[in-house]
């Protein structure tokens, strides 16, 4: 088995998730700009959240990435990344990040983990798949019934 290491996969997802990090902390839609994360994504890229979820779905290009943004922007009132841990790093790179978030519906706050996996190409991320623990625990913090979202 070889175990493949790429900067490049790094480099990328680090400054994507400082841009993403960036957005949200700015309040998301009409206080931040997407523009800053674009350029980390490909013009096809893909982004699946899970189906629980309140922007849960498959997003598709540009514009369905800042689409997913500006609802996870709208469902989090704080969204921060506590830890983020590199698991793998070739071009199929492994993230756990650490998440504490307060829900803009009902304030309450919750920390959970994403493992994701996010796939670059050419310098630009092409498929990314965040894994969460817990989608009910998101969905009670969110003021909704696993299910109902």
């Amino acid at each position: 088995m070889t175990i493949e290491h790429s900067t490049e996969s790094v480099a990328v997802l680090t400054g994507m998730y400082a841009a993403e990090a960036a957005y949200m902390a700015a309040g998301g839609p009409g206080k931040a700009d997407f523009s800053a994360m674009a350029p980390y994504f490909a013009p096809d890229a893909v982004l699946h959240q899970a189906q629980a979820l309140p922007y849960g779905g498959v997003w598709r290009g540009h514009e369905g990435i800042e689409a997913c943004v500006r609802a996870m922007a709208g469902t989090w009132e704080t969204f921060a990344f506590v830890r983020q841990e590199f698991l793998g790093t070739g071009p199929t790179a492994v993230v756990l990040t650490e998440v504490h978030a307060r829900s803009r519906a009902t304030g309450r706050e919750i920390d959970f983990p994403i493992l994701q996996t996010a796939t670059v190409t050419d310098g630009r991320i092409t498929d990314i798949r965040p894994y969460y623990w817990d989608t009910a625990a998101i969905a009670r913090t969110c003021g909704r019934e696993a299910g109902s979202l």
